[in-house]
């Protein structure tokens, strides 16, 4: 079969401007970005008018085998499609860390794929960059405060504040700068996230119009003083820049996938490091162009949905009207123990034995978070018959539709059976939040690590609990926690594959993310700058003397 680059740039693309036209978008509100890009205004989404059933796609815990999340988001969406339902895909936008590291890049796959391809994996509109320049630019005023005499008194020590860079560097994670004399700056430990981890990348897929983000921007807490107090970015005059440098990415980028239905593809965050969700604006603005909108929350549902859910949907007064839960028969294998190198032999007893990671994120979507469930099982040609049905069957026990979805290699036809069962469960209902707000900032944590995770306990490092009591005494404990945490297991070792049990959480550091709008809790040895593996896939990406890319999955 060709390679997923090869399908798409072998696509006829219709002009973005069609693309537009057929949503009823007048030509004001659409900014070409070439033929097939473009950004739509983002006021249109404070319009309101009517609102589309949005569909959320989430997965079984990630496996080396894949899942396939993107691919079913944007099968699903051409199915709908297809079935004569207007239906919006709404999607975030790929990180460059994982585009040239291990997992690739967030686009789809085979002839479910959102395009232009290589564009969208790659710079796209610059939204990002424009995320890490008002991030650093933070940065190069906090630490040039201190060199013009320090007006806000900011202990050095208690700078907060990362650089940030849309690469995963190891190196940058912690480092030593100022270095040089006096005019070089102040000697210190400093540090850097990737961008997708920064806090105004969530600020930015959780502020719900530009005075919102603003005010968000303005709110981050960036350093504090030698006395203790919070300095914010207010304070050191940074916000108002910070949102001139974003003024043009807050605008949702729409594309159209290889059926030329729309897609709209806006921010950033990682799940497993924050809170793994596309913009509120794009969200908003899709449910008020189509009747049906298919979303994703970012790595299994124990991260992406359950942040969809207890924050995003919190924030922004949406919700789910359906969940689809994407399974393969590999990933399950994959859970039951056997080693990647085996996985394409027929094998039912792992598949047996895997299927407790399945079944506990049923029972965290259907029955802790209320919403209608329906498991989509991404095909494989190695699939053997008996395995499907095992998995089918143990849907069936658990109470959920189980549906086989062949997108990848036939596309929005591949994908009408999942599209007649999403649409057979749809069902508006309230969400039923892992916590209240009132709860402590303790009580929250807790009980994500013991209703999603089922952790015996949480266990903090002497700097967390400490960072805990600071926060709820500065007034910061009715904010909402993010979890971050290895996206391979349901516990904070990725060793443990499946549904473990008779295991604690650990938590290593607390981050208050003022601007966004919650406290960033994380656990375990997760990193919020990731590494390149031993063959990172930039080795295999270059492009020819005719400015072809190749080698991009």
């Amino acid at each position: 079969m060709k390679s997923d680059i090869e399908i798409a740039q072998e696509a006829t693309l219709r002009p973005i401007t069609e693309i537009a036209a057929g949503l009823g978008l007048d030509d004001a509100d659409v900014i070409p970005y070439g033929r097939y890009k473009a950004k739509l205004n983002h006021r249109l989404a404070e319009q309101g008018g009517k609102q589309g059933k949005l569909i959320l796609v989430t997965a079984i815990s990630p496996t080396p085998a894949g899942e396939g999340k993107t691919t079913t988001s944007v099968g699903l969406a051409d199915a709908l499609c297809a079935l004569g339902k207007k239906t919006m895909l709404c999607l975030r936008e790929p990180s460059l860390g994982p585009v040239f590291g291990i997992k690739g890049g967030a686009a789809g796959g085979g002839y479910a794929q959102v395009v232009p391809m290589e564009d969208i994996n790659l710079h796209f509109t610059g939204d990002i960059h424009a995320i890490g320049t008002a991030n650093n630019l933070l940065a190069a005023m906090i630490d040039n405060s201190i060199q013009q005499g320090n007006p806000l008194h900011i202990d050095p020590r208690r700078i907060t504040w990362k650089r940030c860079m849309d690469m995963n560097d190891r190196q940058l994670r912690f480092i030593v700068d100022g270095l040089g004399g006096k005019a070089n700056g102040t000697p210190r430990e400093d540090g850097f996230d990737i961008t997708v981890a920064s806090e105004v990348m969530a600020v930015f897929c959780l502020a719900s119009s530009l005075h919102d983000l603003k005010e968000r921007l303005a709110r981050i807490v960036c350093a504090y003083t030698y006395d203790g107090q919070p300095v914010t970015a207010g304070q050191i005059g940074a916000a108002g820049a910070m949102a001139a440098l974003l003024k043009d990415a807050i605008d949702p980028n729409l594309v159209q996938t290889l059926e030329h239905n729309p897609a709209i593809i806006h921010g950033g965050p990682f799940a497993n490091i924050a809170h793994g969700c596309n913009s509120v604006m794009a969200t908003r603005l899709s449910l008020s162009l189509a009747d049906y909108v298919v979303t994703e929350a970012g790595f299994g549902a124990d991260l992406g949905a359950e942040k969809f859910l207890d924050i995003k949907c919190r924030a922004a007064g949406i919700a789910p009207s359906a969940c689809v839960l994407v399974a393969t028969v590999r990933a399950l294998k994959s859970h039951g123990g056997v080693a990647k190198a085996d996985l394409n032999q027929p094998n039912p007893d792992a598949v047996r034995a895997g299927l407790a990671n399945l079944g506990r994120h049923i029972e965290n979507m259907k029955d802790g978070f209320g919403l209608p469930v329906v498991v989509a099982v991404n095909a494989f040609p190695t699939d053997t018959a008996e395995e499907q049905a095992i998995v089918r069957d143990y849907c069936a026990q658990m109470g959920v539709p189980c549906v086989l979805s062949e997108v990848f290699a036939k596309g929005g036809e591949g994908g009408k059976a999942l599209a007649e069962a999403v649409l057979g469960i749809l069902e508006d209902r309230p969400i039923q939040f892992t916590y209240p707000l009132e709860a402590s900032l303790r009580e929250k944590i807790e009980a994500v690590a013991g209703k999603i995770y089922r952790a015996d306990g949480v266990d903090y490092s002497p700097a967390a609990a400490k960072a805990l009591d600071e926060l709820t005494a500065m007034g910061y404990g009715s904010l909402p926690v993010c979890i971050a945490k290895t996206q391979y297991s349901f516990s904070d070792n990725a060793a443990l594959k499946a549904a473990p049990t008779g295991f604690r959480m650990t938590v290593r550091e607390v981050r208050l993310a003022a601007g966004a709008g919650f406290v960033v809790v994380i656990c375990g040895s997760i990193m919020t700058m990731p590494g390149l593996p031993k063959t990172p896939a930039a080795v295999n990406i270059d492009v020819t003397d005719d400015g072809r890319i190749t080698g991009l999955f």
